[in-house]
């Protein structure tokens, strides 16, 4: 008897990517009992140099993985899901949402310092406006000064500049460490009250094609129906505000747990101008979805809100 042929699986080939694919492609091994093989595909988002912001950002890191699964040359790939456009391709489906990773925000800081600790003038490197807004309106809040600077590249490349001295911190996401095996280079874990993360940071999505039902069956034992809805709501606030994944928006659910019960599901929102002279920040809480429909009516009545207070004028930077 012939053993079964390896299961493709696509990803980018940033060592982050790898990382994060590697532990999925083992997860499946368990499963099927069926060899993984990683098949490494360069996106628009890994080779060009502008920042993401210019290039717009939705699905930059995304198109060429989804191309090579229409075209049959994987099986299945695995997405930071914060990078995934918010519409799903009908001929695609999201076979899988698992555990989530811590999705705060870090710092990452010369001399061990807490960002409260920075001196006045510290420039502080991160790609993401969204950081930027939140970081700038934060320091204004409590009389700091700092100088928030565009960056791009791997966690090496932002790293690397505390390292030669050229910024004094850099903000990253914690999963991305994690993952990586770099946790301990943390200065400072960031609350959520300070700065709310990406829409989906710390979540992978997991997709196939539509039509490869047994695939998509096996895959879906990795899903978590908590990570799922909690990301489906926040990627719904995301979608009504009308924003890619480039825009100045924050978003995170999370669960309010009453012993080991999860009663209460609470979502909350920001939008800013990047200098963070104006923020519109708000959060709701409801029962825990049950649903994909009753997450993406939550993610949507806060966007309503936000949308009500002025958060669209806010959104400069949003993807064209």
């Amino acid at each position: 008897m012939t053993a079964e042929k390896a299961l493709r699986l696509g990803t980018r080939r940033s060592k982050l990517a790898m990382a994060q694919s590697g532990h999925v492609a083992e997860a499946v091994r368990q499963l099927t009992g069926r060899e993984v093989e990683l098949v490494e595909i360069t996106t628009y988002g890994d080779t060009s140099r502008e920042h993401l912001a210019q290039i717009g950002g939705t699905g930059v890191f995304v198109t060429a993985l989804r191309d090579a699964l229409t075209r049959g040359e994987v099986d299945f790939a695995v997405h930071s899901l914060k990078d995934l456009p918010t519409a799903q391709p009908e001929e695609l489906a999201l076979a899988a949402v698992p555990v989530r990773e811590d999705p705060r925000d870090v710092l990452i800081a010369r001399d061990g310092l807490k960002f409260t600790d920075l001196p006045a003038g510290a420039r502080v490197g991160t790609g993401s406006p969204r950081r930027m807004a939140q970081l700038n309106a934060y320091a204004k809040s409590h009389g700091m000064r700092i100088e928030t600077v565009p960056i791009r590249g791997n966690i090496d490349t932002r790293i690397g500049f505390v390292e030669k001295g050229e910024l004094d911190g850099v903000v990253l996401a914690a999963a991305g460490l994690s993952r990586t095996g770099r946790s301990g280079e943390v200065t400072e874990f960031l609350p959520t009250d300070m700065i709310l993360p990406a829409p989906g940071q710390g979540a992978l999505a997991v997709e196939c094609a539509a039509d490869q039902r047994e695939l998509a069956a096996t895959l879906a034992e990795l899903d978590d129906p908590f990570t799922r809805v909690a990301v489906t709501a926040e990627r719904s606030l995301l979608a009504a505000l009308e924003a890619g994944c480039s825009a100045p928006v924050g978003a995170l659910a999370d669960l309010l747990v009453d012993g080991q019960v999860a009663k209460e599901m609470r979502l909350r929102g920001v939008v800013g101008s990047t200098d963070g002279s104006e923020l519109v920040q708000l959060s709701t809480t409801g029962p825990v979805p049950s649903s994909d429909d009753e997450a993406l009516a939550l993610g949507r009545e806060l966007a309503a809100e936000m949308l009500a207070k002025g958060a669209a004028g806010l959104m400069g930077e949003r993807a064209r």
